[in-house]
């Protein structure tokens, strides 16, 4: 019979190995818009089917650790992280196949794409990379800066914003390709909102720090508890 360490060495195997998966299909998903790539975009969705496989096997492997009696505050919070931390990526993979649906649904390539949403795009990719790694390592101040990035990513999302009304009023982009765009921005933009959350649990698990839900937003958490 394999004791809760063993069990628990498993699982947070299986959510790293998760993390990779759902990494590869987001930056497909961001390639196959950037490039008008339907044979990638297919790809990403039919991708999805294995890392919702992985979720519920990850989420039902998670339940016999809580009741195996364990009384130690920091082994608790180690499930409890990988159970929500599973769910975020989960999350992050339907964003990755909304992407791809749009490019699927557009049999045309897409107008100019703005440089500041290929820079947006490109951050949150190395928000989700960096969630991953501080999941892995338990690396907080690695999950801190992830957390103060997400400002970066709501202000790209303005200019974008911005500068798409500034050109469909000017006539340099269409009202049909807007509408594209915006839909894409807010997949994005929710993918960092999932790697923050990510982040806001390797905070709590390595600290027993709670900073979700705090006005004031982020706070340096305390010392790692024992």
């Amino acid at each position: 019979m394999h004791t809760f360490n063993e069990r628990l060495a498993t699982l947070r195997n299986d959510i790293i190995t998760q993390g990779d998966r759902v990494l590869d299909i987001m930056l497909r998903a961001v390639e196959s818009y950037f490039d008008g790539d339907r044979e990638k975009a297919a790809h990403v969705i039919a991708s999805d089917e294995a890392i919702d496989r992985a979720d519920v096997e990850i989420e039902r492997a998670s339940i016999p650790l809580l009741s195996m009696g364990m009384t130690d505050e920091k082994s608790i919070r180690c499930v409890l992280t990988i159970v929500k931390v599973n769910n975020e990526l989960e999350r992050v993979a339907d964003c990755a196949v909304d992407i791809a649906e749009a490019v699927l649904a557009n049999s045309d390539h897409p107008e100019r794409i703005p440089a500041v949403f290929r820079v947006m795009a490109n951050s949150v990719i190395g928000m989700l990379r960096d969630s991953n790694r501080a999941l892995a390592t338990g690396n907080v101040d690695l999950a801190q800066q992830v957390l103060l990035f997400d400002d970066t990513v709501a202000s790209f999302k303005k200019e974008l914003m911005r500068t798409a009304q500034e050109q469909v009023a000017a006539g340099t982009l269409s009202v049909h390709y807007a509408f594209r765009l915006l839909t894409i921005t807010k997949s994005v933009e929710r993918v960092a909102d999932h790697c923050t959350n990510v982040c806001e649990q390797v905070i709590y698990l390595h600290s027993g720090l709670i900073v979700r839900h705090r006005p004031e937003g982020w706070s340096k958490p305390l010392s790692p508890s024992p």
